[in-house]
C-alpha cells in the first residue's frame, strides 16, 4: 500500500510541475509571434476525432467492420493572426478512444497546435505545425493504475482547410514524434503491459468565428 501511495504522490507533483511548464511553453512561443501580426481574429472549434494509438493504418484496416470503435472529440478556441500568411495558435480539450481487444484506452488531453499557414486557392489553405500535448487523464479497463511515460510530448498537425466569412472546416492529420508507453499495473503492482500513447489521428473541426 505504501508503494502504490508513493506513486500517487509522485505522479501528482510531477503532473503538477508539467502542466505549469506546459502553459509556459505555450506563452513563450504565442506571444511574439501574436504581437507582430496586424490582422487577428479569434473563435471557438469543435470536431470529431478518429484515433489510433500507435498504428493507425493497422488501426482501420482492424476496425473496417465497426467504424465508430475509435471516434472521439474535441472542443476548444483558436487565434488567427495574418490573412493569406497565417499564424494559428490553438487550445483544445480532447477525449479519445482506442478499442482494443483486451478493452478499451480512454485518454482526457489538452492539445496545443501551433500552425502556420497559407492561402493556395480563395478560401482554401494549407496549414502545419508542431502541437504540444499534456496529458489530463487515462484509463484502460479492468487496471487499477494506468501510468503515462510522459504528461507532456511533442507531434505534428498538417491539413487543409475552408474558410467562409466567421465559418471553417478543416481536416488533419496528427502524429507523435516519439513513442509515450503508459504501463498499467495488475492488483499486486506488478507491471503487467504496457501501449503506444503517441497521438495518431485523423481530426475533422467545425470553427466559428467571435
Amino acid at each position: 500500500m505504501n508503494y502504490l501511495k508513493n506513486i500517487h504522490e509522485a505522479m501528482n507533483i510531477n503532473s503538477l510541475v508539467n502542466k505549469k511548464l506546459f502553459l509556459v511553453l505555450i506563452c513563450a512561443m504565442v506571444t511574439p509571434l501574436a504581437i507582430a501580426q496586424n490582422s487577428h481574429s479569434f473563435g471557438l472549434k469543435g470536431g470529431l476525432n478518429y484515433n489510433a494509438n500507435g498504428d493507425y493504418f493497422e488501426s482501420i484496416s482492424a476496425n473496417a467492420e465497426n467504424p465508430d470503435r475509435n471516434i472521439g472529440y474535441h472542443i476548444g478556441v483558436y487565434g488567427k493572426f495574418g490573412n493569406s500568411l497565417y499564424f494559428r495558435p490553438e487550445l483544445v480539450y480532447t477525449k479519445t478512444k482506442s478499442d482494443y481487444d483486451s478493452g478499451n484506452f480512454d485518454m482526457q488531453k489538452l492539445d496545443a497546435p501551433l500552425l502556420v499557414g497559407i492561402k493556395i486557392l480563395g478560401p482554401l489553405s494549407v496549414f502545419g505545425g508542431p502541437a504540444l500535448q499534456y496529458i489530463l487523464d487515462s484509463d484502460f479497463e479492468d487496471t487499477n493504475i494506468d501510468m503515462v511515460a510522459n504528461d507532456i510530448s511533442v507531434g505534428l498537425n498538417f491539413g487543409i482547410g475552408l474558410n467562409l466569412n466567421k465559418l471553417g472546416i478543416d481536416l488533419r492529420y496528427e502524429r507523435g514524434f516519439s513513442e509515450n508507453e503508459a504501463s498499467f499495473l495488475s492488483n499486486n503492482g506488478i507491471d503487467n503491459s504496457s501501449l503506444d500513447t503517441r497521438p495518431d489521428q485523423l481530426i475533422l473541426s467545425l470553427s466559428v468565428g467571435l
